[in-house]
């Protein structure tokens, strides 16, 4: 290589960490002007300041956005902010446009870095608040420079003080903590604002999907499908836990997810019994069964499904009756389940309501260890979550289970002593009717049909 200039080397250096930016299938414009019109109804009088994610650390690793953010904006790159205040009275000269009824909306900006005209030779070009029609092209009311998201606050709580005790923001962000902080000094205390944490907003908003996210998520979960498949028929004696995941892998990409949900779990043998092994070091061996925990997003929203393959192609006697006692714990949950009534995660299980209650007794009702113990105590983990921009969504459990939800029911049996692990898991979506959806209803369920899969060519 050519020795480089100081400030061409300079320029080099940002270049090789920058991170990899998905083009992203966004939802209207006026499902985000919805969303943060929910918001600033939650916010009590106050003003609601969230900022995008940080750039990765590593050399080229994906970039993924807040999920708060990108829920409330659609916007995928960093060094953005997003400042969302309740209607105020009277009006604010911030405020957004009038609604029919000609009074004041609440009022929403996006702050946006200033563009740097040499680094989009690399990058291409960015948006800025200098652009042409940048506010429609972003799908906010205002789009400003980032620099002045300070003034834009400190003159908000100068004008309104007690503002400045309700000021909403995501709990642990450096960025938020060190606005507040300048902005009490800007004003001249010495006390900065107290930030609330906007998830206890965020997450009651999040857990009902609308169409345009259920839409996603089906996307999700069919290219997970479709992983999950040629994983049937990847497992076999001598074949690498990690050369499956990366089948898998090489999958998803082709059917449209931009990256997996978390990293895959190929867990073989004595690993199928670890809930959350991610070596995928071993290799499979005859007479193993190998549990897959592994998904994909689409758009930033998550699948997550998990299903349990006999290494040589046919179960045992053993491993088919433990595969069974499994699928008969979900089937169980899924007949049991009233919408507005069924909970989830209830760790406890106690609760007669709750399905963890529901498929926990059907696991220790049905089948024992080698050495007499009930089944029960080889369960380790709850029955499922909800699923969403995370793959696990956020919600207080244990959660009611209600129409436009979409979780998760996974029960699971981890043998040590007999390396047998098995977990069965799909995603289902609450109807509007109240009736349970399969998302995965396409994929092999049954101990008959994943061995047909596996056979399949």
């Amino acid at each position: 290589m050519p020795m480089l200039r100081p400030r061409v080397l300079a320029l080099f250096a940002l270049v090789c960490v920058l991170p990899i930016l998905h083009a992203l299938e966004k939802q209207p414009a006026s499902t985000y002007h919805a969303r943060r019109e929910a918001l600033a109804a939650k916010l009590h009088g106050g003003v609601a300041v969230l900022f995008a994610a940080d750039e990765p650390q590593m050399e080229y690793q994906d970039y993924r956005q807040d999920e708060d953010f990108f829920y409330l904006t659609g916007w995928n790159e960093p060094g953005a902010a997003l400042l969302v205040a309740a209607p105020s009275d009277p009006p604010s000269a911030m405020a957004g446009p009038l609604d029919p009824q000609g009074q004041r909306a609440y009022t929403e900006i996006l702050f946006l870095p200033t563009r740097n005209l040499r680094l989009e030779k690399y990058t291409g070009v960015k948006l800025d608040a200098a652009t042409p029609n940048a506010a429609q092209t972003a799908g906010v009311d205002r789009v400003m420079q980032m620099t002045e998201l300070l003034k834009v606050l400190s003159d908000m709580i100068a004008a309104d003080r007690r503002l400045n005790s309700r000021v909403w923001g995501q709990e642990g962000n450096g960025q938020a903590q060190a606005l507040l902080t300048v902005t009490a000094a800007t004003l001249g205390s010495s006390t900065a604002p107290a930030l609330h944490d906007i998830a206890a907003i965020t997450t009651p908003l999040r857990e009902m999907k609308d169409a345009g996210e259920i839409d996603l998520l089906r996307k999700a979960s069919d290219a997970s499908i479709a992983a999950q498949r040629v994983m049937m028929r990847a497992v076999k004696p001598g074949v690498t836990e990690r050369a499956v995941a990366g089948q898998m892998d090489a999958a998803w990409l082709e059917h449209g997810c931009e990256r997996w949900s978390y990293p895959p779990i190929v867990g073989s043998g004595p690993n199928s019994t670890t809930l959350h092994y991610a070596e995928n070091s071993r290799t499979i061996q005859a007479g193993d069964v190998v549990v897959v925990d592994a998904a994909c997003e689409y758009s930033m929203y998550a699948s997550d499904i998990t299903r349990t393959v006999p290494a040589s192609g046919h179960f045992t006697a053993r491993q088919r009756e433990i595969y069974d006692i499994v699928l008969g714990a979900q089937r169980s949950a899924v007949e049991a389940f009233l919408a507005g009534k069924s909970k989830i995660n209830d760790r406890d299980r106690r609760d007669p309501d709750s399905l963890d209650t529901v498929a926990y007794n059907y696991i220790n009702t049905h089948g024992k260890s080698l050495d007499g113990k009930p089944l029960g105590l080889y369960w380790l983990h709850g029955l499922g979550h909800m699923v969403g921009i995370d793959v696990h969504d956020p919600a207080e459990y244990p959660a009611v289970l209600k129409p436009g939800m979409v979780f998760t029911i996974e029960p699971g049996v981890y043998i040590p002593e007999e390396n047998l692990g098995v977990r069965v898991e799909c995603v289902f979506l609450v109807g509007q009717d109240g009736k349970l959806i399969d998302l995965t209803a396409d994929l092999p369920h049954t101990a008959d049909e994943v061995e047909a899969a596996m056979k399949a060519k």
